[in-house]
């Protein structure tokens, strides 16, 4: 092909889970290059599909693998799924953790963005998260780890905050609660907004630089003694 009709190589989206777990392939043995393409697959189709609508027929369609591929790397399509779910926590983890360090004058706002950007870059998977996690127990004991350690990040970020600006701290419990409180109410607009598609949210929600400022507020007023 002439280089003045070469295709562009897709843009890359550091918040997309497929595209990080396409990196990681590069330079991989084969066997290992099949196995990220079985979990890109599997990405790709939660995009349009519940968990339970998936079939092993399809995800290998989409990979370009026979079915018998399948079984050299995972067990059954259960074990697929809590095996991507796994990898989907941690890398939502290290993407906030990142996104904090990156502002540390603003770190809410910024992990707060960060997790707008996750949500909607990877819909499919969020939608495992936070309506079909319990099909998935591996998988939600390294969500529900990922929130204990997001809890308490920001559970000690702001005592510091408090402590640095001469107020009294709220007690800890306190704190936790309503860290919870708001990270519960976070997916619950998110999940509203991206996967369910509540009009009347979708309609005031096209903004998303709105959406993040709404959310940042929210959460630094809901923390405040």
């Amino acid at each position: 092909m002439p280089p003045a009709t070469r295709p562009h190589p897709a843009p890359q989206d550091a918040h997309s889970y497929s595209q990080a777990l396409a990196a990681e392939a590069e330079g991989l043995p084969k066997g290992q290059r099949t196995a990220q393409a079985i979990r890109i697959a599997a990405c790709h189709l939660l995009e349009q599909s519940a968990p339970q609508d998936l079939t092993i027929a399809a995800i290998c369609g989409r990979a370009g693998v026979a079915n018998g591929t399948f079984y050299l790397y995972f067990p059954d399509q259960a074990q697929l799924l809590d095996d991507l779910l796994q990898g989907f926590a941690s890398f939502l983890q290290t993407r906030m953790i990142q996104a904090g360090h990156s502002q540390p004058d603003h770190p809410m706002r910024a992990a707060t963005e960060a997790y707008v950007h996750l949500f909607e870059a990877n819909r499919g998977l969020m939608k495992c998260l936070v309506h079909h996690l319990d099909a998935f127990p591996a998988a939600r004991a390294a969500f529900h780890r990922l929130n204990r350690d997001w809890i308490a990040t920001v559970v000690e970020a702001t005592r510091r905050r408090h402590t640095r600006n001469g107020r009294n701290a709220l007690p800890e419990d306190e704190l936790t609660r309503r860290a919870y409180a708001l990270g519960g109410m976070t997916d619950h607009y998110l999940s509203s907004l991206h996967l369910s598609r509540e009009p009347g949210l979708v309609a005031v929600s096209s903004d998303r630089a709105a959406v993040i400022a709404t959310l940042t507020t929210l959460w630094e007023r809901g923390l405040q003694p």
